[in-house]
């Protein structure tokens, strides 16, 4: 399985990825130990949204269309958490299942 995640930075700033270990991702990016460049420098601060899908083709499809949205609505789709509202005619949206954690 493969997740995209949606973090938000303490300057408020939203960063997307994608992993295959949810978990120990998180933990790279809150302790700045072998994660992301932009969150080594724009600290991450919260989890906002996770979903997961079957391949890595898929979730770097969803990642790239989530990178090409608006900051506006990027924190909509995080409100809203419809991602047929943003990708209906761009992805199969039902082949993305939102994760709580």
């Amino acid at each position: 399985m493969y997740y995209v995640y949606m973090l938000r930075c303490e300057d408020n700033s939203i960063y997307t990825g994608i992993t295959t270990n949810i978990e120990q991702r998180m933990k790279e990016h809150f302790t700045k130990v072998g994660g992301a460049k932009y969150t080594y420098v724009h600290t991450a601060k919260k989890l906002e949204s996770v979903w997961q899908t079957e391949n890595r083709g898929m979730a770097s499809k969803m990642e790239y269309r989530i990178k090409k949205l608006t900051k506006t609505q990027k924190e909509q789709l995080i409100v809203k958490n419809n991602l047929e509202d943003f990708f209906h005619e761009k992805l199969d949206c039902s082949q993305y299942k939102k994760i709580f954690l």
